[in-house]
């Protein structure tokens, strides 16, 4: 297998106003881009494809985490190196993709997190407090500090997804991946990004997807208790 440098992965439902703009960015810095049609029935895939990336689908809509996996599937199976994850929603700003990569090759850390919690001016409130309490537990539960666990733009290394099995489905693969990989000895380093808020509707349910997230806890508490006995 030919390895290669990196690439990015967008998950994307229903994104058809804003992953052409995303597909064309990224394009313009010359990223292979694998736009992940998680089931849409608007026009998301068609408009990925036009603007030049590869579309790999989802026959139905399955979940954040399952887009991930599929997209991840295929960045491993062509080669890549390294993988950046992007939002389909357009809220990244590519020039940070720069301080990612910067901080992964400085720190040699598995995993690279964007952290918005220093500027939450334009967060909606219910949504950095929900941030700030599964950051710290998070922070407790892999033993290193990270401020903005739910991000969902980040840096993973081709090594820490070979090395680490994702199950999660839903938006809690973000965090699942955190624990994963700091239990398997990755170091785990965030940089500050720019968040842009648009007029999108967040698709993330704080009540539904927070129980998703204790849910996911309970099971790794329950794990690690097995392991030490």
């Amino acid at each position: 297998m030919v390895i290669k440098d990196i690439c990015c992965v967008v998950p994307s439902y229903n994104e058809g106003r804003t992953i052409g703009r995303i597909v064309k960015k990224l394009k313009e810095h010359n990223f292979t881009v694998y736009a992940v049609d998680d089931g849409s029935t608007d026009e998301t895939a068609a408009i990925a494809e036009s603007e030049g990336a590869v579309v790999v689908k989802n026959a139905k809509n399955m979940g954040k985490g399952a887009a991930l996996r599929a997209g991840f599937k295929r960045a491993l199976d062509d080669g890549f190196e390294l993988i950046l994850i992007m939002d389909g929603d357009d809220q990244h700003d590519v020039a940070d993709i720069a301080h990612l990569i910067k901080k992964m090759r400085e720190t040699s850390a598995g995993i690279v997190i964007g952290n918005r919690m220093l500027d939450t001016g334009m967060m909606p409130r219910i949504r950095i407090i929900t941030n700030r309490f599964m950051s710290y537990m998070l922070s407790l539960l892999s033993g290193q500090y990270v401020p903005d666990t739910q991000c969902g733009f980040r840096l993973v290394s081709r090594e820490v997804l070979n090395k680490i099995k994702l199950e999660c489905s839903k938006y809690e693969i973000e965090s699942e991946m955190i624990i994963k990989a700091a239990r398997a000895g990755f170091k785990i380093e965030s940089v500050p990004i720019k968040t842009v808020y648009q007029d999108e509707i967040s698709k993330i349910n704080p009540f539904v997807d927070t129980l998703r997230f204790m849910r996911l806890l309970l099971k790794t508490a329950v794990a690690g208790r097995a392991g030490r006995s």
